[in-house]
């Protein structure tokens, strides 16, 4: 322990605390900015400046480790002078259009300068360069990036990905991929975990909610929704809710308030996914037993993110994941064939919009494998964050809505499909479907809860022995069966690393591409409590055991589904509708049209590598590239362009009914 002086009071502490941890724990709030507890202590942007007694100079906060005797003041006046003209060079090189800004209102930075009595900068100069580069998933806007690199953090030492570093040096630099590349044409997972802890606007999922209010406006349209199970324990916290409220009924009557057609729950193809994915495994693990060619371990396909990384990264090994497509693009298959046709309607004349906590489901639903008859499976995804603009935009109370349920046949679900949404919610779901078809028992897991893979462990295993199968199932007798869950791409590289090199004893794995699976994806609501993950786990939990029916298998319109329309799992018209393949894509795009010259290769591979000579002839293809690359980029800022034209438009008939309104009232007063 250590004894220090903090404005004046005595205080016993830890010893390994920095001066911000142990003013936080004992009442006392400093200023931060770049800082976020125990994950980037990187002191960029200094605003939690202190003084402390002895130095010859102001001490980052975040920084610096207590010591025995500290006496620190947190806001003397050379400390608050100084919090003020950093915050005023920050703002000197940052954009101005706060009105416009996504981030208004919710902005870190903007906060920053009310609590420390900022209202305008003295100082104007040079201003960095405007790269505004909009990908399918995310946009990054450089000309609000405050260089604290939190997303650097996020992308290379949270997820292992690390496609993002600061580029150049002093007032040139930028975060950016190697050589400011687009984030499209590099190997990014679109995870949008550099979304979440992005301070400003700098970055953020690239807008969607356009589009959908146009197809909302279109009466030849039939617009279907669907909402994600990690959603309902989050979009209330937007609207002042805890972390983890159960809010599945308001959710349901906000959408349809909203003007969709149809509600339905991405939690019905969560089990059916089950049902298809149980029994891939199941034939699996028959073929391996019995002598027969099959790949094992089976890894789970619902995150996108974990889809593109395992392309990019492990190429050789795709025939390791599931070939079920993500739950969401099941749902917009079967609105689309199967739903079609019950309602009457042209595929063509229905446009589905997902509600996702993810925003690398933006860049899914545009990937040629997610078609069926020349028709995207889903038209547009919203995150959890964008739906929340949507609601406050139309002037919905969220919070005094009545409980509605969701429409079938699509919306019916069981406590299974909820878990979906936290890491070992998948395997966990499989596994209650698959030993009860197996054994014709149920799970012998109290709760019928997988103990050792519930939680927020990075990676976590379980074994199950089998005995006393039913008679189609004998070659499972005494076969102990091992699976393993992980979250978060750098423990997916855990587990790949023994999958590549034939050393993994699983037999099935659950990978989802963020930390804590999708309660925590990068489309969810922001937040500052410690304890988010815990609380929207535990509420998804609360949600699978309020139900009466927690096992896939027994959802009575999933039975119907197959019945009416499928016939069984994974037969013919299950694969053409619900099944897909994957793209070898490599580090570098190699195996791809999409090849560019990185420069630098990743931390993984040697130096060396990055310096070797790359000939004319791949020069010139990455010069292509970039030249398609950039016809994209053109395409979306024009869609930005008329979506601001838009708000332009609506702007001036405000302006113009006003005007109308005063000269009314003019007339009237002569």
């Amino acid at each position: 322990m250590k004894h220090i002086t903090i404005n004046g009071k005595p205080f016993e502490v830890d010893d390994d605390l920095t001066n911000i941890e142990a003013a936080k724990r004992n009442g006392i709030q400093i200023p931060s900015l770049c800082y976020l507890a125990g994950v980037h202590e990187f002191g960029s942007c200094r605003i939690c400046v202190v003084e402390v007694e002895g130095a010859k100079t102001l001490v980052p906060s975040c920084m610096t480790k207590v010591s025995e005797g500290m006496v620190i003041q947190t806001n003397s006046e050379r400390v608050r002078r100084a919090r003020k003209v950093l915050y005023e060079l920050l703002l000197s090189d940052h954009s101005k259009d706060c009105l416009s800004c996504k981030r208004n209102q919710s902005c870190e930075l903007q906060a920053l300068g009310k609590q420390l009595g900022v209202e305008a900068t003295r100082f104007e100069g040079a201003r960095s360069e405007c790269v505004i580069d909009v990908s399918t998933s995310i946009t990054r806007d450089m000309s609000k990036c405050i260089l604290c690199r939190r997303c650097v953090t996020a992308c290379n030492e949270i997820q292992g990905v690390g496609i993002i570093n600061a580029q150049n040096r002093g007032f040139q630099t930028v975060i950016s991929p190697a050589m400011e590349l687009a984030i499209g044409t590099v190997n990014c997972a679109f995870c949008g975990q550099c979304t979440v802890v992005c301070p400003v606007g700098a970055l953020k999922e690239t807008d969607s909610i356009q589009a959908v209010w146009e197809a909302i406006n279109d009466k030849s349209k039939r617009v279907i929704v669907q909402t994600a199970p990690a959603i309902r324990v989050a979009i209330g916290e937007e609207f002042g809710n805890e972390p983890g409220a159960r809010v599945t009924g308001k959710l349901a009557a906000a959408l349809r308030r909203l003007g969709f057609d149809d509600v339905f729950d991405t939690n019905f193809t969560a089990d059916l996914t089950i049902l298809e994915e149980g029994t891939e495994l199941l034939s699996r693990v028959k073929s391996a037993l019995t002598g027969g060619d099959a790949v094992l371990p089976m890894i789970t396909s619902c995150s996108p993110g974990w889809i593109k990384y395992v392309e990019h990264t492990y190429p050789d090994e795709l025939d390791h994941l599931s070939t079920c497509k993500s739950p969401h693009t099941m749902l917009g298959a079967l609105a689309k064939s199967y739903y079609a046709g019950k309602i009457k309607r042209e595929p063509k004349d229905i446009f589905v919009v997902s509600i996702m906590p993810c925003t690398a489901k933006k860049s899914e639903i545009v990937r040629p494998e997610m078609q069926n008859d020349g028709l995207a499976n889903v038209d547009a995804v919203l995150t959890t964050r964008e739906l929340a603009n949507m609601i406050r935009e139309m002037g919905i109370d969220f919070n005094n809505l009545p409980d509605e349920e969701f429409d079938n046949p699509l919306g019916m679900s069981t406590g299974a499909a909820d878990i979906f949404g936290l890491t070992g919610g998948v395997m966990e779901a499989a596994l209650r479907t698959v030993y009860e078809l197996v054994t014709g028992r149920e799970l012998p897991f109290e709760g019928l809860h997988v103990t050792p893979i519930v939680g927020l462990d990075q990676v976590k295993e379980a074994a199950l022995t089998i005995t006393d199968t039913l008679p189609d199932y004998r070659f499972l007798e005494g076969v102990t069966v091992r699976v393993a869950v992980t979250s978060g791409l750098a423990g997916a590289n855990k587990l790949m690393e023994q999958i590549a090199s034939g050393t993994s004893p699983y037999h099935f794995v659950e990978v989802m591409g963020c930390p804590g699976g999708c309660i925590m994806g990068g489309g969810q609501p922001r937040s500052d409590d410690p304890d988010v993950r815990s609380k929207r786990l535990r509420g998804l939990y609360t949600e699978d055991e309020a139900k009466v029916l927690r096992k896939s298998h027994e959802n009575p319109f999933v039975v119907q589904l197959y019945a009416e329309y499928l016939e069984h799992p994974n037969g013919h018209k299950a694969h053409e509708l619900l099944h897909t393949h994957y793209v070898r894509r490599g580090t570098y795009n190699e195996y791809t049209k999409e090849r560019f010259d990185l420069g630098v290769r990743p931390a993984e591979k040697k130096r060396d590598l990055a310096a070797q000579a790359i000939n004319a002839a791949a020069r010139a293809e990455a010069a292509k590239s970039r030249e398609e690359m950039e016809s994209v980029r053109v395409l979306a800022l024009e869609a930005e362009n008329q979506r601001l034209k838009a708000e332009l438009a609506d702007v001036n008939e405000t302006v113009g009914f006003f005007k109308s309104v005063i000269a009314d009232y003019a007339s009237r007063g002569k």
